[in-house]
């Protein structure tokens, strides 16, 4: 591919960040709206408000799925070097904040997203395999040991450009995660508040809050 038609990759992701699979899933299951009940976060822990925890599940895995695929895709258009070439590396960072973006403000649903945690999730396992699996493991360990899915998911978000830079040293796509570290951190700013205060929801509470 030309450098030109490299650039429509972004686009692509941000359309594909922008299928929000809360509502999907939520529509062929003949579920409400998720934006109109609980936190009013498309999001997998509030469709699971609904009592329905398969329909959670599929949207926690699509979610993750998109940010997996659009990076994939990406990758595979770019070529397999695209992480070491200065031109293709860069492309690539801009589908993946593109991707992100399209989750958290999606044109196809009046600019209302997620928060973000699944698709980041996604989007690191499609950087790289061991990166993912770092992320993900913190994200667990913390979870485990604090219960609480808003720290862990902060948590996970602060240490992925972290464990990025020390897999692969000081690069672009580096940059890239970061930005999304601080658009996760930001969508979170009311679970940080709750945290602050103490009256953020534990894992396993029957009350629950936004994820």
């Amino acid at each position: 591919m030309t450098f030109t038609l490299d650039l429509l990759l972004i686009p692509l992701a941000y359309l594909i960040g922008s299928v929000s699979f809360a509502v999907v899933v939520s529509k062929c299951m003949r579920l409400p709206d998720p934006h109109t009940y609980g936190s009013g976060n498309p999001g997998a822990t509030n469709v699971l408000r609904t009592g329905n925890k398969l329909a959670a599940v599929l949207t926690l895995i699509g979610d993750a799925l998109k940010g997996y695929f659009a990076v994939m895709l990406a990758r595979i258009m770019l070529g397999d070097q695209s992480l070491s070439s200065t031109m293709s590396s860069w492309v690539l960072c801009g589908v993946v904040i593109a991707v992100f973006l399209g989750h958290v403000f999606p044109v196809f649903h009046r600019f209302k997203g997620g928060k973000g945690v699944a698709t980041a999730c996604g989007i690191l396992f499609g950087v790289n395999v061991i990166l993912g699996m770092a992320t993900l493991a913190t994200w667990i360990i913390v979870a485990t040991f604090m219960r609480y899915s808003s720290l862990a998911a902060l948590a996970a978000a602060i240490f992925g450009p972290i464990y990025f830079v020390f897999l692969f040293g000081f690069q672009p796509m580096g940059i890239a995660l970061l930005i999304v570290c601080l658009l996760l951190i930001w969508r979170h700013r009311s679970n940080i508040g709750n945290l602050m205060n103490g009256t953020e929801s534990r894992i396993g509470s029957k009350k629950l809050r936004s994820n």
